[in-house]
């Protein structure tokens, strides 16, 4: 999974956590990498899991007066949801995709002592070898690359040889990886010398998590980088792609358009199952809020017309984006309202 950093890395962070987290709880392995900030510092701030059922009814209530707010906006139908099918009022399903977490609690260190996990901090990599380039690729993107392999080779995780103990997943989780702490100067530079460092790494990734136990989710500063044939080619080397754009410091925090709303998610890929190409037309329209306890994804509804009270120019946006998101909105009627974590 490749997610694109949102402009504080404050929600891709918290994807990145909830990865982490949901490795923990299902008792498989984690390896850490970051260049900024230690292993050990990321998983102390772990959500805490919400593994019984008073809990996790604690979270649904909460989502439902959520929900409460949005239906005394949703009486007043707006004439552009005149002739769109209606909307699923709750999930189709009651079964429970992975767990639930508390964003407002951390998890407890006892779960952390019950699973094996290994970290790779750049800083302290470096102090132990002289820096040297390798194979059209930089110091830190070897040493990663090395310390990755050998996890999965010693520890059992290489699916073509025969495991004679149980079988387990390693989780691997890469913090920003394509910044300048990386030493990687895509960011800094429209044409940068070590063009190839990032898309090299992770072609050699690719072919090693196809053949092994494991999978992996990869933060990238997207915003940062100039070099947009560089991203292409990224999201070529990727299975899943997701960008988070968050609402903080630009004009639509202060938007009644999305006043409902702390961000949007934008969905540039997902896996190709026996096709060339993928379709994504059924995940457009997505954005999330950060509540008390709860992270929720969910289709973004727009609301009903608005007063007399609101500028113009914002007038203009919500006519503009309903045009947009008339077609995601009809397309997406079917399925699941929201995604809860």
């Amino acid at each position: 999974v490749f997610t694109e950093e949102d402009k504080y890395s404050l929600y891709s962070n918290l994807l990145f956590k909830y990865f982490l987290a949901e490795g923990v709880v299902c008792g498989h392995d984690l390896f850490v990498a970051s260049a900024k900030e230690h292993p050990d510092s990321i998983l102390k701030e772990l959500p805490s899991p919400l593994l019984d059922d008073t809990h996790r009814n604690e979270l649904r209530e909460e989502a439902t007066v959520v929900k409460a707010e949005d239906f005394q906006d949703s009486m007043k139908i707006a004439w552009r949801y005149q002739n769109l099918p209606k909307l699923e009022a709750s999930p189709t399903t009651t079964t429970n995709l992975g767990h639930y977490y508390d964003v407002s609690k951390k998890m407890p260190p006892e779960l952390l002592q019950s699973i094996k996990w290994q970290g790779f901090y750049l800083p302290e990599e470096l102090s132990l070898q002289p820096k040297r380039k390798t194979c059209n690729m930089n110091t830190a993107y070897a040493r990663l690359l090395k310390s990755i392999q050998r996890i999965i080779y010693q520890q059992g995780f290489d699916g073509s040889d025969p495991q004679k103990k149980q079988k387990n997943i390693l989780r691997i989780g890469i913090q920003s990886l394509g910044s300048m702490l990386w030493g990687d100067d895509i960011c800094s530079s429209a044409t940068p010398q070590d063009i190839h460092s990032l898309t090299t790494f992770l072609y050699v990734l690719r072919g090693l998590l196809r053949k092994s136990l494991s999978a992996c989710i990869i933060t990238v500063p997207a915003h940062l980088i100039q070099n947009k044939a560089i991203m292409e080619r990224v999201t070529n080397l990727s299975d899943t792609v997701v960008g988070l754009e968050s609402f903080i410091g630009s004009e639509r925090e202060t938007n009644p358009l999305y006043k409902d709303y702390h961000g949007l998610v934008h969905v540039r890929q997902i896996p190709r199952l026996n096709s060339l190409i993928c379709d994504v037309s059924d995940t457009k329209d997505l954005a999330f809020r950060l509540k008390r306890k709860l992270f929720t994804i969910e289709r973004l509804h727009l609301p009903p017309d608005l007063s007399d009270t609101v500028s113009r120019t914002s007038k203009q946006d919500l006519a503009e984006s309903a045009k947009l998101l008339s077609s995601g909105c009809g397309a997406m009627a079917m399925g699941k309202k929201h995604l809860d974590f």
